[in-house]
């Protein structure tokens, strides 16, 4: 199922950045991206279902990405850690896109502070 807005559970159709994003996605050799979106979905298993269906796509990764899968979107964005932030957001989007569950996101704080990051949030869509 796709992505929803709230309060207005609008269908989310269109990934952000996607000009600025989708070339440095294209520089992924694609078995490195199918890695990826295996991994994304994988983290994302593990909380579904869980007391606290929800994830935040900057938290997802660590914050040293050698020798991990992510790798792969550094080396893509050219060693430049902030613009593979962005794109490992917006890849984390379209994997939550494409899951099954229907799922909402927003920015939020903690302890006063901006995440700086997307939260995703399991929804319980009633079928009318």
């Amino acid at each position: 199922m796709p992505l929803f807005s709230v309060p207005d559970m609008r269908q989310i159709t269109i990934v952000p950045h996607e000009k600025v994003n989708r070339p440095i996605v294209n520089r992924i050799p694609k078995e490195d991206l199918m890695l990826i979106r295996d991994e994304i979905n994988n983290r994302i298993d593990a909380v579904v279902d869980s007391p606290n269906e929800l994830i935040t796509s900057g938290w997802i990764p660590g914050n040293n990405w050698n020798g991990t899968v992510f790798q792969a979107i550094f080396v893509a964005a050219r060693n430049d850690f902030a613009r593979a932030g962005m794109v490992f957001g917006f890849i984390v989007f379209e994997v939550m896109m494409n899951r099954e569950e229907d799922w909402s996101l927003g920015k939020y704080q903690v302890n006063g502070r901006d995440i700086g990051s997307t939260t995703y949030f399991r929804i319980n869509r009633q079928s009318t």
